[in-house]
């Protein structure tokens, strides 16, 4: 076996408690060298009245590595461990000291979790794993009180421009909450309702008001219990990177430079404040002088922020935070801010928009979750682009699978397309049937879906603004087949536990293939068999699902007994088209 492939570390993913009880123990070995890996365990304290092996399993492979886990329950919640590897012609151990031929006669050697400590136990709100989420851009959504306009309003669904209004508001979301209970929708992520000069609101001029163009704070907390009433859950969207040009504060600066009692809110370089070379002279989101920077680490900043962040949660009644740039903002703070809005609500939800590795956020004292775009980026690779095969797909998915702890995958914020992005409909080439596979995939997938507001009546757009058109509310205008597909989809997660778990296992993605086939749901217990076929022509499937005579298996949407023989589940696919069977468990 590869010795140099072979990794652990006594910490982050690869050896955390579950729960107040558990460990997950994981190792890496090089794909295919291991056939089988043992955990070795014990407590330090009593090694030998209390050793005992314990099997890992395979859980995730990527290109290179294969990953094994085993969920350990140690009896004194702390544990000594080393791994036994074994391969046709070889075994080999591997202690914290390093690799050995044999297992060391004392445990000193071992690696060692020392205790399970409850504080440190990442434990994200239990709500947030059946959460089905739905992205509202509040100005295009639905024009409720026209009264409210913005000065220019253009006509709903006009075209599109960096600083038109439309005239969406607080009202016109109440006023369609059937359309998003009927989806299946369950939680609703609000890009910024606070107070700011742009339609898209990410420049703040008041932290603690809503826009007048969208309504009152006393709207938004009706709103807010219209929503609970329903079973609805709402996330604000929090700019705490960076404020706008109209921030009280940061006129302040302007006005008076560094005599200003609110310049060290900023990071200014050089006053006075402006523009040289298209460089603010002040650190800035981007190069956006529109977008001042605060300085988080300020004493004054940081009372101000985490008074908005405690208001809005224990005094509006809203269910979490969307952090909008968060990786730019130091951890000191969030550590706090974590603090602050669980004090408020112990089952809020804190989600990060981190774009990257994010492990550093989500290690229970800072985030509960952060934006899956490395998801995003394999699902849309394989289904929408086809730049990559099943392969490469099962890879790219297996490789987040390892990255992050069970606890972690199972609240990851998962999307395909938003304000931020091209439509997911345009991403696919305004093909509906690949639109499909890749939404398909997203709401039989661990972690938590979001619908960005639109697609499910198959509305398209490029980027920005092309991606924020005002939705379309005309019926004769929407996709009706679209939408009763996402309605039928949301509702079969809902429905069963298998399809929101962690358990994920790839049993068909072949190099060089468009075909893709996974289960979800664990042996014995109820299970699903999901098969795609992402390419441009018909393929036939057959999938052994380890029983002699696939008897129970039935098809997943209509409950019609589902084709099947010699062990094996059928289907024969058109070119983007799929199949879900689901089997009730023994």
């Amino acid at each position: 076996m590869l010795r140099e492939a072979i990794y652990h570390r006594p910490k982050l993913n690869w050896a955390y408690a579950a729960d107040k009880r558990t460990l997950h123990i994981r190792v890496r070995a090089k794909r295919g060298d291991a056939e089988q890996v043992h955990a070795i365990v014990g407590d330090k304290y009593a090694w030998e009245d209390t050793r005992w092996t314990e099997p890992m399993r395979k859980f995730a492979s990527d290109a290179l590595f294969d990953y094994w886990e085993t969920a350990v329950v140690p009896p004194y919640r702390r544990l000594r461990y080393a791994f036994h590897f074994q391969s046709k012609d070889e075994e080999l151990f591997l202690t914290e000291k390093g690799f050995e031929d044999a297992l060391p006669e004392h445990s000193l050697e071992f690696f060692d979790f020392p205790y399970i400590n409850p504080a440190d136990v990442f434990a994200p709100p239990a709500w947030v794993k059946e959460a089905v989420f739905y992205q509202i851009f509040p100005e295009r959504y639905a024009n409720g009180d026209p009264s409210l306009d913005p000065a220019g309003v253009e006509p709903w669904g006009g075209k599109p421009t960096p600083g038109n209004f439309f005239g969406g508001d607080l009202k016109g979301v109440l006023e369609h909450l059937d359309h998003i209970e009927r989806l299946g929708v369950n939680a609703i992520y609000f890009t910024p309702l606070f107070e700011a000069t742009t339609n898209h609101k990410y420049d703040t001029r008041d932290y603690m008001k809503v826009d007048p163009q969208f309504g009152t704070n006393e709207q938004l907390t009706a709103f807010v219990a219209a929503c609970h009433a329903r079973g609805i859950r709402v996330l604000l969207d929090a700019v705490f990177n960076h404020a706008g040009k109209t921030f009280a504060p940061f006129v302040d600066v302007l006005e008076k430079g560094a005599d200003s009692k609110y310049a060290d809110w900023f990071h200014v370089r050089e006053f006075p404040l402006r523009v040289v070379d298209g460089i603010p002279t002040y650190e800035t989101f981007a190069f956006e002088p529109i977008m001042p920077k605060l300085n988080t680490e300020h004493p004054e900043v940081k009372a101000y922020l985490l008074e908005v962040a405690r208001y809005w949660v224990e005094e509006i009644g809203i269910d979490g935070w969307r952090l909008d740039v968060a990786n730019e903002v130091d951890h000191a703070f969030w550590r706090e801010f974590r603090e602050t809005v669980k004090a408020a609500n112990p089952e809020a939800y804190i989600l990060g928009e981190i774009w990257h590795d994010s492990m550093m956020w989500l290690q229970g004292d800072q985030f509960d979750a952060v934006m899956n775009y490395p998801f995003t980026n394999a699902v849309l690779d394989f289904f929408a682009a086809g730049k990559i095969d099943a392969a490469g797909f099962a890879n790219a998915i297996g490789a987040q699978l390892a990255a992050y702890p069970q606890t972690v995958t199972e609240t990851a914020f998962n999307l395909l397309d938003s304000h931020d992005t091209p439509r997911l409909l345009t991403l696919c080439g305004d093909d509906e049937r690949r639109m499909r596979l890749a939404a398909l995939l997203q709401l039989t997938f661990p972690g938590v879906p979001c619908i960005y507001y639109g697609d499910e009546v198959g509305m398209n757009g490029a980027g920005d603004p092309d991606c924020r058109k005002c939705m379309v509310w005309e019926r004769e205008a929407q996709n009706a087949d679209l939408l009763r597909f996402y309605t039928e989809t949301i509702a079969l997660r809902k429905a069963h536990e298998a399809l929101r778990g962690a358990d994920l296992r790839f049993l068909q993605a072949e190099s060089g293939s468009d075909l893709l086939v996974y289960a979800r749901g664990a042996a014995g217990g109820e299970r699903f068999v999901i098969a795609m076929n992402a390419g441009d022509a018909a393929a036939s499937v057959a999938v052994d699902v380890g029983d002699a005579a696939a008897a129970g298996w039935t098809e997943a949407y209509t409950g019609a007994a589902a084709n099947a023989s010699g062990g094996r589940l059928r289907a024969a696919l058109p070119a983007y088209g799929y199949a879900v069977w689901r089997h009730a468990g023994t």
